[in-house]
């Protein structure tokens, strides 16, 4: 049984992987002072409330807050017996190395992304994952990674615009009924909503002007299927496409060290 991590700024998934399938995905609030055991604790009152019948022999963690990796490294190997496949880290080899300036830290949850798409896409395509940050991933037609665009998330817009200016209000993020409001949750809400459909049009439209191939453009993250609303952009929506990611990634690594 394979524990798959993905520890991002907000939020932190922990899913089952029993081979074919996710058994179960579990979601927490990232804090870097959450001990390996406040972890295993969690986890396994969780497990029991599902009544699985588990036991993890493989782990792998991808964690764009470092702080956080040294006791998820510690949960795996305490509670689990198994050292956990860091992405990132000198033992985690990827199938295609990115291709991007000498020096360049790429971020995990990128390369994470690069792989499960590649997994389920082929080559060429632009991933765009709606998170704390909305990223852009271009993933090269061998899978490899060669770059992308980084942008603010659309909740940390939407809180900087409110903490900014004291007289807004602070705004769920939804599709508005027009696009010209008439109050001002409904003006902030049409801001948000379609200045990020045009941000993401805009950045792949200059994306596909750039590349040598056409790019299909796969999005990721809880708030995809809100803007797939506003927008004939997405070939398609794939909502556990970094947990795949990084099964992929496991499987590369452990077929390496079986080989």
């Amino acid at each position: 049984m394979l524990l798959a991590i993905d520890c991002g700024n907000t939020n932190t998934v922990f899913a089952l992987w029993e081979g074919t399938r996710f058994l179960a995905t579990w979601r927490m609030a990232t804090d870097h002072r959450r001990t390996a055991d406040e972890y295993f604790v969690w986890l396994s009152t969780l497990i029991g409330l599902k009544k699985l019948d588990v036991k993890v022999t493989e782990a792998i963690v991808s964690s764009t807050v470092p702080r956080v990796v040294f006791n998820l490294r510690v949960l795996c190997d305490r509670y689990f017996g198994c050292r956990p496949l860091v992405v990132g880290k000198p033992g985690c080899v990827l199938p295609a190395p990115p291709r991007v300036d000498p020096g360049t830290n790429v971020g995990p949850d990128r390369l994470v992304n690069a792989a499960g798409g590649f997994d389920r896409y082929g080559g060429d395509l632009v991933v765009i994952d709606f998170g704390t940050a909305t990223t852009f991933d271009v993933v090269d037609a061998d899978g490899a990674y060669v770059g992308g665009v980084i942008a603010p998330g659309v909740n940390l817009s939407l809180e900087a615009l409110h903490m900014a200016a004291a007289a807004l209000p602070h705004v769920d993020v939804a599709r508005p009924a027009a696009a010209i409001g008439t109050n001002t949750i409904a003006c902030m809400q049409s801001g948000v909503y379609w200045g990020y459909i045009g941000l993401c049009e805009g950045i792949v439209r200059q994306i596909r002007a750039e590349r040598p191939r056409p790019a299909r453009v796969i999005a990721t993250g809880g708030l995809a299927p809100l803007f797939a609303q506003g927008t004939g952009l997405f070939d398609s929506i794939d909502d556990d496409l970094t947990m795949h990611g990084l099964v992929v990634l496991n499987r590369y690594n452990r077929g390496l060290a079986a080989a």
